[in-house]
């Protein structure tokens, strides 16, 4: 239920023009979405090393294919998004291999977090322990009416190892967070929007429809802002306000420079759409 506990072994990322195939992830791209899903039903697509080790190779392909301008990230079924960890390999884990894993799985997290492109975690069920943690580190969250939400790693004698003791108040508040964390308990779709965990409840047939509508929205805009206000967010997240602010100005002054703030303040002008070139 937090990060898988074996440390998974070094994946060899695909050049973007090669086909991936990488275990427990299925990887398709159409137009500039890149979709990733989890696969392994048979355990509520728990994340074990392999699995780890996939979805890092796949985020690295799409944050270095220019034609990807966002990703969705779901579980295969409709029991679950992620489970959580592999509890056969997190029962065989020593200390040492639980700390590596944990490590290792809060750089995965860091990856997507910091793809420089926006991900969102649609959450077609089960979101728990490194499941709700992996969705925690995407940019925005959209639930089915039926997903449940969780950290019950206190259950196993253990504590969040992918993140989640930092994300969750960072989301949700400390005292919130606090009572997840602690309980163990699970709370429902309609509670995580209420607290802020997630950003939409939809109807499960909307769930893929919905995250590539907010995906071609933000891809109708300037690729070059839309990476700045995500450095100047999810930086600015861990600075001081003075610090954040002094970072979005600076943000401000690199877009001002591209070719994409003449073309969109020019359009603006003449009245007529914007055609962005990332530049």
């Amino acid at each position: 239920m937090s990060t898988a506990a074996v440390t998974p072994s070094p994946a060899v990322i695909p050049t973007v023009s090669q086909a991936l195939t990488l275990a427990n992830v299925l990887y398709r791209k159409q137009g500039a979405i890149a979709y990733l899903t989890v696969n392994r039903p048979n355990v509520l697509n728990a994340l074990n090393a392999a699995t780890w080790a996939a979805l890092e190779a796949a985020f690295k392909n799409a944050q270095n294919d220019s034609d990807v301008r966002g990703v969705i990230l779901t579980g295969v079924g409709d029991k679950a998004f992620i489970a959580g960890a592999d509890i056969g390999e997190l029962a065989q884990a020593t200390a040492i291999d639980a700390e590596r894993s944990s490590r290792s799985g809060q750089q995965i997290l860091d990856l997507i977090e910091h793809l420089g492109k926006p991900v969102i975690a649609a959450i077609n069920g089960f979101a728990l322990g490194g499941g709700c943690e992996t969705a925690m580190a995407c940019t925005i969250r959209i639930a089915v009416e039926h997903a449940k939400f969780g950290q019950p790693e206190v259950k196993l004698g253990l504590l969040p190892g992918g993140g989640g003791t930092q994300r969750l108040p960072r989301l949700v508040g400390k005292g919130r967070a606090l009572q997840l964390i602690l309980s163990g308990g699970l709370i429902s779709a309609q509670e995580a929007y209420r607290i802020g965990l997630v950003n939409e409840v939809v109807p499960a047939a909307d769930l893929i429809t919905r995250a590539e509508s907010i995906l071609n929205e933000i891809a109708a805009n300037a690729p070059i802002a839309v990476k700045y206000a995500l450095d100047a967010v999810n930086n600015g997240m861990e600075t001081s306000q003075n610090e954040g602010l002094a970072l979005e100005a600076s943000y401000f002054g690199l877009c001002a420079g591209t070719e994409d703030e003449k073309e969109g303040t020019s359009a603006f002008l003449e009245k007529r759409p914007p055609h962005f070139a990332g530049r």
